[in-house]
């Protein structure tokens, strides 16, 4: 079983700049992949930022404004975002594959509020 701790969202002006971070515990051995997804009421879950080994993949929408991270050792994983834009506006779920192949798994979010 996998579980996550969350943290690092909360109300920022637009423009402004928030850090979320993500760690999981439990039966891990090792992580094939970590990613940040958001929900924003009445939208689909979509992907932001992932990272596979050395490999990041972003949205289109936050290429140039947020930088995910990873710390192996810790099983964690970081979402800088910068220059953040109401649109922005969502839950933030942390996500995990343990193998390529396999189910993601999915924490329970930290809302993120950008608004003037």
């Amino acid at each position: 079983q996998v579980q996550f701790v969350e943290s690092g969202g909360g109300l920022v002006q637009p423009g402004g700049s928030l850090r979320l971070s993500c760690t999981a515990t439990g039966s891990i051995r090792s992580i094939y992949t970590m990613g940040w997804y958001r929900q924003a009421p009445g939208s689909q879950r979509e992907m932001v930022a992932t990272i596979t080994g050395g490999t990041t993949n972003y949205a289109d929408s936050v290429k140039g404004r947020f930088t995910i991270s990873r710390d192996n050792a810790a099983n964690t994983v970081y979402l800088q975002m910068n220059n953040l834009k109401p649109e922005d506006t969502a839950v933030y779920l942390c996500s995990l594959r343990i193998t390529s192949w396999g189910n993601n798994y999915w924490g329970r979010g930290t809302q993120v509020t950008v608004s003037s």
